[in-house]
């Protein structure tokens, strides 16, 4: 487990940064919602009439004078985006960054195998993930509290999980770019991730852009979908998770045989 830790210790700046970010807005919004949630429901009459943009969010499905659609839209656009970046630029930059950083030749003179190296690597990108993921719960779930609101656990838990989800197909997606490349690769999970979420914005749109929720992980995080279903769609998940396994699967063959150079 060297490379794990390693990797843990290596990231933990990013890591510190990335989830004290996201927590941060994440608590500061839920502090928010007493001081609003009177005048949400003429708020949210307005966006539910606003077209485009209302039909972007799913805002029209949603009551945002409610705890949990101002969560699902407010908290959960900054939980997913910033998660969503946070996991593409670990994947994307864990393998590739031994070629960069010329430390590739240290590492593999060890006496261990490239699936041992990679797996180990893979391990901590989930780690940190689920880490994040864990911490920004348990900060939600008490600041919801320290509000008087009644935590309403189910909703709150399958979105973080749809959330979680997300940020594996992401990381798992760029984990198999990260294979494949021998330079830094930050501009690839950051325009990954962005691309994702505008194509699920298209989607909600247009009618005939419907067929992009196959494509992007944002589409079985909807809030007004999880909220109104009570449930994922379990589908759209087995598809991404099927791109997360393939791109995981391309790291692996792809680094097992790569030529590298230190």
């Amino acid at each position: 487990m060297t490379v794990f830790w390693h990797e843990l210790r290596q990231g933990r700046t990013a890591f510190v940064i990335w989830t004290a970010s996201i927590a941060f807005l994440l608590v500061i919004c839920i502090f928010l919602f007493p001081e609003i949630k009177d005048e949400m429901g003429t708020v949210g009459n307005m966006f539910a009439s606003m077209g485009s943009f209302t039909a972007a969010f799913g805002m029209e499905r949603l009551n945002i004078g409610t705890l949990t659609g101002f969560y699902s839209i407010e908290c959960g656009n900054i939980l997913g985006l910033g998660g969503a970046f946070f996991a593409s630029l670990t994947g994307a930059s864990i393998i590739s960054k031994e070629e960069k950083d010329k430390t590739a030749e240290f590492l593999l003179t060890h006496p261990v195998s490239r699936i041992h190296v990679i797996t180990e690597k893979l391990a901590a990108v989930l780690t940190q993930a689920a880490a994040m993921d864990v911490i920004i719960f348990i900060l939600s779930v008490l600041s919801i509290r320290s509000i008087g609101e009644d935590v309403p656990w189910k909703e709150i838990l399958l979105l973080h999980g749809a959330y979680y989800l997300l940020w594996l197909e992401l990381a798992g997606i760029c984990f198999g770019l990260s294979a494949f490349l021998c330079r830094g690769s930050m501009g690839i999970g950051l325009g990954l991730a962005a691309v994702m979420y505008f194509l699920n914005l298209v989607a909600n749109i247009s009618k005939q852009a419907e067929f992009l929720k196959y494509i992007t992980p944002f589409a079985y995080c909807e809030g007004a979908d999880i909220l109104s279903d009570g449930c994922l769609d379990i589908r759209l998940v087995l598809i991404g998770m099927s791109f997360a396994g393939i791109g995981i699967a391309a790291a692996y063959i792809r680094y097992a045989a790569k030529d590298i150079h230190g």
